[in-house]
């Protein structure tokens, strides 16, 4: 799995996705919520760049477990925007 991120738990091992900025540019809209079940392709934020609204799509099919950024906020390329655990 592409961008895959290894998190431990409780003695076992689980994977969760990062879902990375492709680009420098800031955070517009925050479309989903932590918790929220998301299908492959589905639309997670919205980014801006050089005034152009790039959206951001969900990897794969799963649980949205973390959205560690906010409306407004200035990211670079590769920055996790979400974490998704299939």
């Amino acid at each position: 799995m592409a961008g895959c991120g290894l998190v431990k738990a409780y003695g076992g091992v689980r994977f969760m996705v990062n879902v990375v900025a492709e680009m420098a540019g800031s955070v517009w809209q925050v479309v989903s919520a932590e918790g929220q079940a998301v299908t492959e392709g589905d639309e997670l934020l919205i980014l801006e760049s050089m005034k152009m609204e790039i959206p951001v799509l969900a990897t794969c099919s799963g649980v949205v477990r973390s959205l560690p950024v906010a409306e407004g906020e200035a990211v670079a390329e590769g920055h996790v925007l979400a974490i998704i655990e299939p």
